[in-house]
This record gives structure tokens, sequence and C-alpha cells, in this order.
């Protein structure tokens, strides 16, 4: 009976060891499965990168090549043509036209220095590449990447020759028309962590970062741009929401509205600024993902008047405090 006892006992034990081995090859299968999985996706991450970091960099050379092409000349007033979506350049940019329909409009605006908005040489040579090259984004030390167009969906997940790249790339918003000089310019870019697109706008929260690097380039296919930063906040692209900032008046030319969305962007600023911004002038808006899902961070840029020099914009810079919450 004794025996019998003891052959349950070591049958039961032996039962368990064979329960708990078979529990530990199952605890290693997933970690090894956990593992495999892990190593692919930051492979597939890393790959991704350093693909999209070879394309920027041929399109970089491709860019420094072109850029030695001559710029345009201005025209005088004579010679810009009168139409129905036509003003003469004796109506400077920003001029606020006659009244329509009770509200106070802005003028459509030509290209100074292209009259009938050609395609530069420089930019024929980036469209060799990809046809919807449209624009070129700068800030020195920062980033130095081509902006392409087409929808606002086809490049979420393509770089700036179209093949499949979870980088993406940087695309002007589908809306933003450039036969003439718009009034606000948006661009998109993805939130990547490894600092690629616009994953170095996180920077931009640190005031010294800011006033190290506050001016912007960016030449569209028809003209040269340069601006400088004077909001830099977190907005809602949830209408109704008290920081909901509406992307539609903003670009538009009824001047209460640009005015509205202006402030709004001052108002949401984590920083004071002194860089006043006025309806007629062109803003430059750099927007990207954060965590919720209905919030954008966002750069807020104004186009450099005639009269301004870098100089005294950067005193202004220099002077910017953040916000005391």
């Amino acid at each position: 009976m004794k025996n019998r006892r003891l052959s349950r006992k070591s049958r039961a034990r032996n039962y368990f060891k064979q329960q708990k081995m078979w529990l530990v090859w199952l605890g290693l299968g997933l970690l090894a499965a956990v593992f495999i999985f892990c190593s692919f996706r930051i492979g597939h991450y890393v790959g991704g990168y350093l693909a999209s970091r070879q394309v920027s960099e041929e399109m970089q050379g491709v860019n420094r090549e072109a850029q030695s092409t001559p710029v345009p000349q201005a025209v005088t007033p004579e010679e810009m043509p009168l139409g129905d979506d036509a003003v003469s350049t004796a109506m400077p940019f920003g001029t606020v036209a006659p009244q329509y329909g009770g509200k106070s409009m802005l003028p459509v605006v030509q290209y100074p220095l292209n009259k009938y908005a050609h395609v530069s040489e420089r930019f024929r040579k980036l469209q060799q590449q990809n046809k919807d090259i449209i624009g070129w984004l700068n800030i020195e030390g920062v980033i130095d990447e081509a902006v392409v167009q087409r929808d606002n969906e086809y490049y979420l997940r393509r770089d700036y020759k179209g093949y499949h790249n979870q980088n993406g790339a940087i695309f002007l918003d589908e809306n933003c028309q450039l036969k003439t000089r718009p009034y606000a310019l948006i661009l998109y870019g993805h939130n990547m962590k490894s600092g690629a697109m616009f994953g170095f706008m996180r920077h931009y929260q640190t005031l010294g970062f800011y006033q190290n690097h506050p001016f912007v380039t960016f030449d569209t296919a028809y003209e040269d741009g340069k601006y400088v930063i004077f909001a830099v906040g977190t907005v809602s692209t949830k209408a109704y929401d008290r920081d909901y900032l509406d992307l539609a008046k903003l670009s538009a030319s009824t001047i209460s509205w640009r005015r509205e969305e202006i402030q709004t962007l001052q108002t949401k600023s984590i920083y004071t600024n002194t860089i006043d911004v006025q309806p007629d002038d062109q803003v430059l808006l750099l927007m990207t993902c954060v965590s919720d899902e209905t919030e954008r961070q966002v750069i807020a840029a104004r186009r450099i008047r005639d009269d301004e020099t870098e100089k005294e914009l950067m005193e202004r810079v220099q002077r910017v405090r953040k916000k005391a919450y």
C-alpha cells in the first residue's frame, strides 16, 4: 500500500514537471515570437528611415545643382496682364480691395517676379524626378526637404519619388492653389521619432531652439520666400472646439476671417511675441500629429516684408518669452 502511494506521488510529480516544462517552452516560444516581431518592426523602421534619407539626399543634390539657375528679373506694372483674375503690381501685396457684398476682401495677387506663373528652371529640373514636387522647405541646420502636392493622402506613406515608405513626404495642402500667390501655405509631415520629416518640430517648444532657428525658407515653383516664425503651439482639428483652427478661413481672402484665425494662432502659441501679423500677410504653417488624434502641433510663420531685415527681426525674436500658464 505504501509503495502504491509513493508511485502515485511519483506520477503526480512527473506530471507537474511535464506541465511545468510545457509552460516553460510555451513562454520561450512566445518570447521568441515577440523578439522576431520586434526585430522585424525595428528593421522595417530603420530600413524605411534609411531609404527615406537616401531619397532626400538625392533630391538635395538635384536641388543644389538646380539652384545655380538665374533668378528672374522684376517686371514693371505696365507689363502685368489685367483680367478678371489679375491685379496690377501697382496695387501692392496686401492692399485692401473694394468692398464686395459688404465684406472687406483681399485682392488676388500675382507673383511680382513671375507674372504668368511659369515654373522656374530650378523646379523644372526637380520635377524631372517627380512632377509633384512644387516646393522646397529649408530651415538652416534643421531641415532641407522637397515638398510635394497631390491630395492629402497619397504622400502619407510615400517618399518624394512615390515609393512606399512609412516616413512619407512633406506635402502642401491639396486646397492650396499656386497659380497666384496664396495667402496661406499649409505643409504637412509626419512627426517621426527619428527626427525625419516634421519630427524636429518638438524642439521648437524649447525657447533657445526657437531663438536660434526663427527663419524658414519656403520656395515654390513660382517664387522664393523667406518667413519668420511668430507662433508655436497646438491647435484642434475638431470644429467648435475652443482651440479649433479653421484652415479654410485662414486661407480665405476675407479680412475678418483671416484676422480671427491669426489671433487663434497667436493665442495658442506657447510664446509671447512682438512680431506682428496682419490679415494681408502671407502665412506659412507647418503641421504635424501629436498623441491626441484631434490635435496638431503647428509652427506658424509670416512672410518677411520688403521693408524688414532679418537682423531687425532677430532682435525681436530674442525678446520672446514663454507664456506663464
